[in-house]
């Protein structure tokens, strides 16, 4: 499967995800198990586009399903883009991806989503993560 069917339509990177199958070993599969109450065969994640949502919060996501219903790939194909299903938020900031979104949904548009896939979607990932912020440029490591 390619990189661009392992991104969310909201622009989050599944590929790189900590939940990703191709990136659990067994005891990440046993921490991740015991923090979500769920058995071990259920924590591996194959990206929201082949399980139809996101493992992070178990229920339907009302973004990947306005893209199907307007018979898109990506937000940044729509005509409301951005939209308010895209609003950066505080909360869980420092452990969810959650507003990376619309950077990596820009990047996407603007160089094509197999290309950021492949040169930036890691970089943008660890320096969201671990980056310290720096007045007028952004997050550097």
């Amino acid at each position: 499967m390619c990189k661009k069917d392992l991104t969310a339509p909201c622009g989050i990177d599944c590929f790189n995800c900590d939940l990703f199958e191709l990136n659990l070993d067994e005891s990440k599969k046993e921490m991740y198990a015991k923090a979500f109450n769920l058995a071990v065969d259920h924590v591996a994640c194959k990206g929201c586009r082949v399980q139809g949502g996101c493992r992070l919060h178990w229920q339907s996501c009302e973004t990947f399903d306005c893209v199907k219903e307007r018979g898109m790939e990506f937000c940044f194909e729509c005509s409301d883009f951005p939209c308010g299903k895209l609003m950066p938020c505080a909360d869980g900031a420092g452990k969810y991806p959650h507003n990376m979104k619309l950077y990596n949904l820009c990047r996407m548009k603007q160089i094509g989503v197999e290309e950021w896939a492949e040169r930036e979607a890691a970089e943008i990932r660890k320096k969201y993560f671990k980056g310290k912020f720096v007045v007028g440029s952004g997050p550097d490591l």
